[in-house]
């Protein structure tokens, strides 16, 4: 059997620009609502502060209820037709923004939006897990969430000058468009299995192939969705992300409002400051994923990175607006730790499940990400808007991410469930 440096290292040039460019286009027309709502939609719509956090968290309700179908369909069918398909919509979705009249019509699309790009990120997961092995799988995952971070560092520098320049409808339709071009070059340059690629030897494709069945013996088999679900890691690591999303959404969502309204500075200013969160972000993320790989230990990687971000939210509270720099810099720090975890969090969940179940199962750990993220775009408008400042909301994001390392520290990682496992076999013998 061909050993891991063997393997084609041709699918990290060739596969992971187009999983980030992918990713990317998906964020940048979820995001850039935060950038409409601090440009004045809501006057020239007439929405309130109670409905703002609505709309602008109701994308997340779609995305929840859609999160396992689209897996399942990812598992049963293609994730290269689902990918397509959903990118045309998406964009027209976006796009179509820059034309509301109205609330209900608005309320929609946002919704729509969150349907339509539901699928996306399980779909993607299971992408990477059928061509990345467990010793690389962490940092692909980092390459394809990438696109988050990355996005909203250009996306809200490009998101203010196009709104000086012209508006919050144009910047819609503007960034819209892309994601509609993009569908056919998915189309014309991705296939499902390594064993479908033209660009790989037959050689190349059964390495890989040996590697990834050898992978699977060491995991207990699963028999269902349901035994899956049912499971107490999964349960664990449902409410984890949930809760952690809570945190990354009602962050990004609002913080282009919150840092307009401590510091009272135009549109573009704050474009520049929104993006330096996300340029720690991508610097942490790529780093934790490298070690993450290296060491093997993924949980090292994840809580105590989400308990120092939840401190930092907790002291931007603290320090308020009166040390506002102070302040920023702290938000700056939980931004990165944040974001940080989420190549070795997605890279658990094929170790502790067999292929069979695993990409469902991380459709639905995702989708209770998405409820966290509902709960967290509306919660953290809703009391921006009723308290009249952060306060109330950072405390809220901090203790919601605190619950998380909780119940992270609390999760049975492989090596920890075997140890268990061998020290229960030494007591019975």
């Amino acid at each position: 059997m061909k050993t891991l440096s063997k393997l084609p290292v041709r699918r990290w040039w060739y596969l992971m620009p187009i999983i980030f460019i992918t990713y990317s286009l998906a964020y940048l027309d979820r995001a850039n609502y935060g950038f409409a709502a601090a440009a004045g939609i809501e006057n020239d719509l007439g929405i309130t502060k109670g409905t703002a956090s609505l709309i602008g968290a109701l994308f997340f309700l779609g995305y929840f209820f859609f999160q396992v179908p689209g897996a399942m369909y990812a598992v049963k069918r293609s994730v290269r037709k689902m990918i397509f398909f959903s990118l045309i919509l998406w964009g027209f979705c976006a796009a179509a923004t820059g034309f509301v009249s109205n609330i209900p019509t608005l309320m929609a699309i946002r919704f729509t939006l969150g349907i339509v790009e539901a699928a996306v990120m399980p779909a993607m997961l299971i992408y990477i897990s059928n061509w990345f092995t467990k010793s690389e799988r962490s940092r692909a995952n980092t390459f394809l969430i990438l696109g988050n971070p990355v996005t909203v560092l250009w996306m809200s520098i490009v998101s203010g000058y196009l709104i000086q320049a012209w508006g919050w409808r144009e910047m819609f339709i503007i960034e819209g468009i892309p994601a509609v071009l993009w569908a056919f070059c998915w189309w014309a340059l991705v296939r499902d299995k390594p064993q479908e690629a033209t660009w790989l030897s037959e050689e190349e494709k059964q390495a890989l192939q040996q590697a990834m069945d050898s992978e699977q013996t060491a995991i207990k088999p699963v028999r269902n969705y349901g035994e899956a679900m049912r499971s107490r890691n999964v349960i664990m690591l449902c409410a984890v992300h949930a809760l952690w999303s809570i945190g990354v959404y009602g962050f990004m969502m609002w913080m282009p409002s919150i840092l307009k309204n401590a510091a009272q500075m135009d549109i573009v200013s704050v474009g520049w400051l929104a993006a330096v969160p996300y340029l720690a972000a991508i610097c942490l993320m790529l780093v934790v994923s490298w070690l993450s790989d290296k060491l093997q230990n993924r949980k090292l990687f994840i809580w105590p990175l989400l308990l120092i971000a939840g401190v930092a939210f907790f002291g931007s509270w603290m320090l308020g607006t009166q040390a506002f720099w102070l302040s920023y810099a702290l938000l700056v720090i939980a931004a990165a730790c944040m974001y940080a975890p989420y190549g070795p969090f997605f890279a658990l969940i094929p170790e502790l499940l067999p292929r069979n179940v695993s990409g469902v199962s991380m459709g639905l750990i995702n989708s209770f990400g998405a409820l966290g993220a509902f709960i967290g775009a509306w919660l953290v408008g809703y009391l921006n808007g009723i308290t009249g400042g952060p306060g109330a909301s950072y405390t809220f994001m901090a203790t919601a991410l605190f619950a998380s390392v909780v119940l992270m520290y609390c999760v049975r990682a492989p090596g920890e469930t075997t140890h268990g496992a061998l020290q229960t076999n030494k007591a019975a013998s």
